[in-house]
């Protein structure tokens, strides 16, 4: 048998040993007389000349993967997570995409980092799909003062409570409105050592989770007070498209100058978008325009979001 027909028996006999019967690259290197080494330089060999061919399968569950592999090209951020909704209405849509943010957060957790995060209903429905782990040495950070009541269950203390204690970690509160009344209470605020503290850990978090908000009259920030119709308007006219923690953005993801940033007690977005992971949440049609524009302003680099939003993003790049 000619020396070139022996190499690619011993390629075959090799692909085979490790591929199908499960051998480790040690054994084979036994069973062969190979160092381990020399096995894995066979494998790639025969991987080259076509002696091992991938197949991979597409299963019906991963149908949104070309979705996301387009975005992740075309905006250059680390992953994007399509959900297929099974329904238009807003309960079932945040519950969808807080089972799938919830399952993206904890993968790329390991147990002792500071995860920031802020509030609404999308980070609500995300605590809701959380499971229960034991990090004792993670931390959790409240990243923008309370909105809305405090009993509230979108509201960011009892989120932040209760995303801690489902991950067995230790919670840290920002005992502060999110919007005061002038600058002279919001720089008085700030001055408190714990308050000042708080926001420094926030904005050196690890990974850092936020809804995509759009001041619109039947949203959060609207029906709780947050905001006035006059506040929404100027926003508006100034270009606003949405906002991060109540960090107003326009359509290119670049911040609005408004003095409502001087009332707010709150992570800057600037030390947002130094954490690691920011992983951006938002579903509706309503939210395609803020979503493209933390994409367009890269203040985020994983995204979640729904099918249609997806596509969008994809055909109107």
């Amino acid at each position: 048998m000619p020396a070139d027909s022996r190499g690619k028996k011993l390629l075959y006999k090799i692909a085979k040993a490790y591929y199908e019967d499960g051998l480790t690259q040690q054994d084979i290197g036994e069973r062969f007389g190979l160092s381990r080494i020399k096995v894995s330089r066979l494998l790639d060999q025969a991987r080259e000349e076509k002696i091992v061919q991938v197949l991979i399968v597409h299963p019906p569950e991963a149908l949104n993967v070309e979705y996301e592999r387009k975005i992740e090209e075309m905006y250059h951020i680390k992953e994007a997570v399509v959900v297929s909704p099974t329904s238009n209405e807003r309960p079932i849509l945040y519950q969808e995409l807080g089972e799938a943010a919830a399952a993206c957060l904890v993968r790329h957790l390991q147990g002792h980092e500071v995860v920031g995060l802020t509030w609404g209903g999308t980070m609500k429905a995300i605590v809701d799909a959380l499971p229960a782990e034991s990090w004792p040495e993670m931390r959790v950070v409240q990243l923008l003062g309370g909105l809305g009541r405090p009993e509230a269950e979108m509201h960011g203390a009892d989120l932040t409570r209760r995303m801690a204690q489902t991950f067995g970690a230790k919670p840290r509160l920002l005992y502060a409105p999110g919007i005061v009344p002038n600058k002279l209470v919001c720089d008085a605020l700030k001055g408190d050592a714990q308050i000042a503290d708080t926001l420094t850990l926030g904005g050196n978090a690890d990974v850092i989770i936020v809804g995509l908000g759009r001041p619109t009259a039947d949203s959060p920030v609207m029906q709780a007070g947050i905001l006035t119709e006059m506040d929404r308007q100027a926003l508006e006219q100034r270009g606003a498209v949405g906002d991060i923690a109540l960090r107003f953005i326009d359509a290119r993801g670049e911040p609005i100058e408004h003095e409502i940033n001087e009332r707010i007690i709150g992570v800057e977005l600037e030390s947002i978008c130094k954490a690691r992971r920011i992983i951006g949440v938002a579903g509706g049609s309503n939210k395609y325009e803020v979503i493209r524009a933390a994409l367009m302003g890269k203040l985020i680099n994983v995204l979640v979001t729904d099918e249609g939003n997806a596509m969008r993003l994809i055909q109107e790049r």
